[in-house]
Order: structure tokens, then sequence, then C-alpha cells
């Protein structure tokens, strides 16, 4: 923001340019900003602060937002133009200027569009008579493109400015943090975004309308240069957050450490990829409503889900083209055809698509210049609670056979599967049933088998070889089954909805089977429609409260959401306290194809506790059901402090050098692990890899000092002591990750207690009341030490590498160049419930002894 009293008096009308800087320090302070003024007469206007319209060259319906303005018609400062390249280059240096072209290049070209779309498109319509398309409608359609080229003009100034002396300088981070850290770039983005779907909507119905209008779009794309329409480029500034963070990414992959750029590019793309994720989802959210409209407008006013439509307040969760199949009696695919399915918040639609021929009212021009999008029929709906997602295999307690309807190729009408004299499969469901043919095929040919055994004669095919030849070659078939299921069953997606009851009365249901464009459209639609099913429950409304919403309740459907809540501990006798939860992973080659329809992450949850005097607990969770289940259970001789997953070594992590490549050739046999720490100064290292809770190794910390923390690194596992001692233990070769044996490195962060670790790149980051010290995770050597000012660390995390975001005391502080990020955005709208993404602790009694997920 500009500094306060800094412009002079305004001119008068017939003079006006906006405010004019009418002493030497407005030079001084854009020179501060990187804004260097090529042309010392160019005039830089900044709105009023006051809501009234201001009228500017016959702009009747630009706003005043505060912007910091440029004529960009009296302006006309010089293309940003790299000089020759100097001798002496490093092949970094070289690439990075050939990065900073491509961004002098883009921005031009940005620019450049932005002027196209008003000058070759706004000026003409506001001044045509007659009238192609209304001044009201021209406002809406180029609502806020006049105020983003002003922002994009004064970053080309300033841009010009740092590629003259970047020989010298070599920065470019900042002046991107100077130009769209402002909020004002996200008010004009937001407000373009939001207005984008109505601006198209309003040029379809011209072009359908108005001959003119379409005429008029035609002439201007046959004379531009480059034949782009108007929707082309309209739709840049939708795209171009996304270009800048690829080429600032690839700035930061070529910018060394150390270098002078380097924490302002990490900051830089901060802020892009902050700004960028709120367009996305504020786009994300006027594409459905744009969805829901565009459905409600192909229902008829007089029906039932015309009302459901629009009354209320639904919420689109997922729209995607999907692909019915019809199968034959004996699993052949019969026909196929596109539907568009609808996931709201509580009934799911499916809806033909419906093309016009393309030479309707000449609708093949129209869609050259703006996509037109298809017309809906609906075909069925249903409530959400009543849809049951079937897998292939699992079908034998979900639902009533008999009751279930499939509907087959040329059938006028449906016939009950029980009634049918031979049973009918559905493609995989085929499959499925050969598989267990072979199945009970093997139990036949292994009894054989023990049979031969026993003969007492030798005879020349009827002997042990031959038959356990035979079970050989039916499990070799068997393996192949399984693989045709899980391929056959990966992209398809089966449905059980409820029909119309028969003529007895009896509930029917009918099956629907849908292929998806991949495997992971699938797993999407299954986990949302579960989510969404969760959702409806009672304890998920009324949501979260958002308190920069004018405390608003905001629905379940974006944040998380509570699936179930279960006891910590099996030990209800005692008060134990809860003090550690850790997810153990589990990948499953068979996502997609298991009957597990959850948003729970696979895997274990292994929660730890305990009582002072009491000893300590661990609970191991399944979370490969529905529901979670406690596996096992086993006590400790002291409370559980903290728990450390160690996941295995990958060979992914020796891309950053060959100290890191030797250190995962070193542990290549270690399995995963979970380390716990405990009051009695204990740490002990468990097997993950299943739940037979093997103890692998066990040590003492130094003085029998309690273990607050653990963080591991590839060649460290680190210790946060009471004492304020942090210890490392290095990594050995063997099958335990640690030496636990010898003597560790101790390092003295501070006089209180080392409540925090965060593992950062090549850093350890260590927190000691308000202290936060940063180590080399491979030395140990100290980089840095921070003070805080603000109180005791509480929790640690981060967003990008070297930005960790700190909490202290709950208030949100920065330490070094990352942005201040609040994180107070969302809370339960019941205060007996905290929740954070994976786990919830409740609160309804001082002592929390109950995991919510």
């Amino acid at each position: 923001m500009l500094p306060s009293g800094a412009w002079g008096k305004r001119k008068p009308r017939g003079q006006q340019l906006g405010w004019v800087r009418s002493d030497a320090r407005g030079v001084m302070w854009a020179r501060q900003e990187g804004l260097h003024h090529p042309d010392p007469h160019a005039v830089i206007r900044c709105p009023s602060s006051s809501s009234s319209s201001v009228s500017c060259s016959g702009d009747s319906e630009e706003e005043d937002m505060g912007l910091l303005e440029v004529s960009v018609t009296d302006i006309k400062p010089p293309a940003p133009e790299l000089g020759p390249m100097p001798d002496g280059l490093s092949p970094q240096q070289v690439v990075r200027r050939h990065i900073l072209g491509s961004i002098v290049q883009s921005e031009g070209s940005y620019v450049e569009s932005l002027k196209r779309v008003l000058q070759d498109y706004r000026n003409p319509l506001m001044e045509m008579e007659p009238k192609a398309l209304s001044a009201r409608k021209c406002q809406v359609v180029f609502f806020r493109v006049k105020e983003i080229l002003h922002c994009h003009s004064m970053f080309q100034i300033a841009l010009s400015s740092r590629v003259a002396e970047w020989d010298s300088t070599e920065k470019i981070g900042d002046l991107f943090v100077a130009s769209f850290s402002k909020s004002v770039v996200l008010d004009v983005y937001s407000d373009y975004v939001n207005n984008f779907t109505n601006a198209m909507s309003i040029i379809k119905k011209a072009c359908l309308t108005k001959p003119a209008f379409l005429e008029f779009l035609k002439r201007r794309q046959v004379c531009s240069p480059d034949r782009v329409t108007l929707y082309g480029l309209m739709v840049k500034p939708i795209q171009r957050f996304p270009q800048f963070i690829l080429l600032l990414q690839d700035m930061l992959k070529n910018t060394p450490r150390g270098h002078p750029d380097r924490l302002s590019l990490q900051l830089a793309l901060t802020e892009l990829e902050t700004l960028a994720e709120k367009l996305n989802e504020q786009k994300r959210l006027a594409d459905q409503v744009a969805e829901i409209q565009q459905l409600t407008k192909s229902v008829s006013d007089r029906s039932s889900l015309s009302k459901l439509l629009t009354s209320g307040q639904r919420q689109l969760l997922l729209c995607e083209t999907l692909t019915e199949t019809v199968y034959g009696d004996r699993g052949q695919l019969i026909k196929s055809k596109e539907r568009r399915v609808f996931l709201l918040n509580d009934m799911l639609v499916c809806a033909n698509i419906n093309f016009k021929p393309a030479n309707h009212r000449g609708q093949l021009e129209i869609s050259s210049l703006v996509p037109l999008g298809p017309k809906y029929v609906v075909k069925w709906n249903t409530a959400l609670p009543q849809v049951q997602v079937v897998e292939v295999g699992q079908e034998g307690g979900s639902y009533d056979k008999d009751n279930v309807l499939i509907q087959h190729a040329g059938a006028k009408k449906a016939s009950a599967a029980g009634q049918a004299q031979n049973k009918v499969y559905l493609g995989p469901p085929r499959l499925f049933q050969e598989l267990q043919d072979l199945q009970k095929d093997l139990a036949v040919v292994e009894q054989i088998t023990l049979l031969v055994s026993t003969l007492h004669g030798t005879y020349q095919n009827l002997n042990m070889t031959v038959a356990q030849d035979w079970c050989l070659a039916l499990q070799r078939l068997m393996r192949v089954k399984e693989e045709e299921i899980h391929s056959a069953n990966k992209c398809r997606l089966r449905l059980l909805l409820p029909g119309k009851p028969d003529k007895s009365g009896r509930p029917i249901s009918f099956m629907v089977v849908f292929i998806t464009p991949n495997p992971l459209s699938k797993i999407s639609w299954v986990n949302r429609l579960h989510l969404a099913k969760i959702g409806l429950r009672e304890e998920n409304q009324p949501g979260w409260l958002c308190p920069d919403e004018d405390k608003k309740s905001k629905a379940p459907f974006w944040c998380p959401i509570l699936a179930c809540c279960i006891s910590a501990f099996s030990s209800r006798g005692l008060s134990l306290q809860l003090g550690a939860v850790v997810h153990s992973p589990v990948s499953c080659p068979l996502l997609g194809f298991s009957a597990v329809s959850t948003s729970l992450p696979q895997g274990y949850l292994w929660v730890g506790g305990g009582q002072e005097g009491a000893g300590g607990q661990v609970e191991i969770f399944s979370l490969n059901r529905p529901a979670p289940r406690t596996v096992k259970s086993f006590p400790l001789v002291a409370p559980v402090l903290c728990m450390e997953y160690i996941p295995e070594p990958e060979e992914e992590e020796s891309r950053d050098g060959d100290k890191k490549c030797s250190a995962a050739d070193a542990s290549s046999g270690v399995h995963p692990t979970v380390c716990l720490g405990l009051q009695d100064g204990s740490i002990l290292v468990y097997s993950s890899v299943d739940t037979g809770t093997q103890c692998l190794a066990t040590c003492r910390s130094p003085g029998l000092q309690p273990v607050l923390c653990l963080r591991h690194s590839p060649f460290h596992l680190f210790a946060g002591l009471q004492d304020g001692t942090l210890a490392a233990y290095p990594g050995t070769s063997g099958g335990v990750p640690w030496d636990l044996e010898s003597p560790p490195v101790c390092l003295t962060v501070g006089p209180g207690p080392v409540r925090t670790l965060l593992s950062l790149e090549d850093t350890v980051w260590a927190s000691c009341g308000p202290r936060v010290t940063v180590l080399d995770a491979t030395s140990l050597q100290t980089q840095a030490e921070l003070e805080s000012g603000r109180g005791a660390l509480s929790s640690c995390g981060h967003r990008l590498p070297s930005q960790p975001l700190v909490l202290f005391r709950g208030l949100p502080c920065c330490l070094g160049p990352c942005p201040v990020t609040s994180l107070k955005g969302l809370s339960p709208s019941r205060p007996s419930e905290r929740k954070v993404p994976g786990v919830a602790l409740s609160q309804e009694s001082p002592a929390p002894n109950e995991v919510s997920c």
C-alpha cells in the first residue's frame, strides 16, 4: 500500500488522470519497491478509498478498490530486455537467465492479451451504435479486466528495472512478493474468477440471440494475428498464477543454497501458491454452482427434483462423465453410454448428455468461439443414504440378491435375479465366480493328492508328481483370474440403488455399473460417497464455525468430518492420559478392489499414553475396515510421551546427493519401525510391519531424562529431553535403523525442556521455551538461533522447504522468511471437540482418553 498522506491535490475533472505525486519522495519510495519509472512524466493514480464509482475515460463501471493504477494509454514503459550474456557464468546462472527471459516473455504476452481484450473487444462494443451488447452487459463481461491490467502494468515496470540490473543483483523473488502479496491482487482476481462463468454465459446467450454480436466476434478473431478467440484471451487470467508458479519453481531449483534470492523465491512461491489455491477454490465453487444451474434448467419446474435442487443449501461435491455399461446374461458387454453423474451433499443424480446438432442455428460457429456445453436430461435420482457401493466378490452380506433387478440389453422390463433359471453375473462378478470354481477345484485336487499319496503301486500318470503339478497349475490359474478381477474392477463403480416396489409391495433394488476414466477416479467416487454419508450424520451438523466469515457455519463437506469416536484404551478401570498418536501406513495393491469403502487411510494407528505411577499403555487400531478396531494392546513400564513413525528407506531419498545415497544403501534392509519415548527415559523401537509388536531395540536417555519428542532424519534419530538436551543417535546398517547401544551425541539446546522437533531438508529445528535452534542434520553444527519473544513453542509444521511455520501458545508466528499464517480459520461448532486433520482429541473430560477419526 502507498504511504498515507503522500498524494497531492486532485486535478480538475477535465484534466483528471487520478492522484498525482507532488514531491520527490514518491520516486524514492518507488525505487525502494523496485518500481523504477522510466518516464518522469508518467502519471500514477490511486483511486480514493471511498466506495463510490469513479468515471475515467468513459469507464462508468469502474469501482474504487484502492488500486495502484497505471494509465496504460499514457505510460509506455520499455519492454524488459536482458542484455548480452556476460562471460564466465556458471551453468546455473545461465539457466536462471533463460528462466528470467521466459518470465519476461510470458508477462509481456499476458499484458498484450489483456490490452487486446479492452482495445479490440470492450471499447468497440461500448462505442458501437446500434449496440450489439448493452453497456450493462459489457460491464459484466469485462468486469475487473482493466484492474488486472493495471496490476500487471505496474509489475512490468518493476520487472523492466530488475531485468536491467540482473547481472549485478540476480534477484527476482522479492519483486513477486511485493507485487502479488497485496490484498488488492486477490480482490480483483477473485472478482474476475467469480464472474467468469457468468460472463461466458452472457457471451453464449448473445451469440445465440444477436447475429451482430456473433459477426463481431468472428470478425475480430479473423483480424487477430494469432486467431485467438475472446474466450482464449479471457481465460488467461485464470491460468496466469499456475504459470508463474512453474517458472519460479524452475528458478528455485536452479538457485543454490546461500544465494541471496533463494529465501525470497521460497516466500514468493508460498504467496503465489496460496493465492492460486484460493482462486482455484473459488473457481471450483463457481463451476459447481453453474453445473447445478445447468442441471436445474433440464428439469421440469413442476417436478420434485426441481424443487429439491432449488431449495435449501445444496452443494455439488463431485461431478464427472462416467460410462454406464450393460452386460448380457453371460457377462459379455452389450452396450455402453456416457452419463453425467452428480454427487450432491444429500442425493445422487444421473443424467443423459444431450448435445444439440452442430449445425443447429449456427452452433458450429458459436462453439468455435466459446464453449457451449451440453444439455442434460435427468435419468434418475436417489437419496444419498440409500446408495450402496458394491465391490466385486463381496455381495454376500450387503444386500438381498433375490430383490435385485438386473437390466438386460433389449429387455423392456427388468427381471428379478432370483427368478432366472441360471445365475446371472455381470462382468467382474462372472470372473469372481470362475475364481470360486477354481478354488473349489483346487480343494478337490488337494484331496485327490492326499489319496494318491496312499497308493501302494506305481502308475505312469497317477503319482504324487503329477498330482502336485495339477495343484500348481490350478494355483497359477487362480493368480491369473485374480489379476483379471483386479484389472476389470479397478475402474468399475457398482452402485446399488432403490427402485419401485413390486406388486406385492416388496422393496426392489437395481444395480448400475459405471466405468470411471481411471482407477483414481473410482477411488475418489467411493471415498466421496462415504464422506458425504458421514457428513449427513447428526454429529457433523451444522459443521464448522468460520470466525472470518461472521461466525457463519460452514458445511462439513469441505472440512474434516468426524467419522467415528472410539475409546483410546481398553483398560477402562484406569484413568489413562493420551500421550501420543502416530499413523503407520500400509499400502494395499488392491485399493479399489477390496470391500472397504472408507475414507480412512489404510494401515494402523498407534495410540500411546499412561498414568504416572501406573505404567503406560499402547493400543494399535486397524484402519483397514469401515470402522477402526483394536488389534493389539500391550502395557509398558512408564507412560508414553511421544511416538515417531520411521518409514522404510526408499531409493528416491538418494537424489539429493551421494551421502544420502550411501545412507539409503546402508539401511536398505531396514523395515518400517515405530519409536516410543517414555517418561522414565526409555526409547523403544518396534517393528511396524505387522501387529506382532516385536521390540527391536531399547535404550535409556542420558540421565534418564523423560523423552518429550522424537524425530528422525536420514542419519540420526533425535530425542528431545526434559533437561533441554537434544540426544542424537546415529544410523546403522543392521536390522535396527539406529545405534542405541553407543552413547548418543548430546547437544544443549536451552535451560528448559525440548518439546518440539522438526526435520526439514538437511536441518533439524529444536524448540526450547521461546528459543528455536537450527542444526545441521549431518554435522550437528548449530546454523542459527531464533528467539520468538512470545512464549514457549507448542507445535510446529511447515509449508515449503526452509519455511517453518511455528505456533507459540496457540498464536501463529513465523521464524525466518515465512509469512504469518492464521490457524484459527476453522473451529468445530461444538466446543467440546477439537479436530485436527486425521486425529481429533475429545475434550469432554480433563483427561482425554478418546480418539476420533
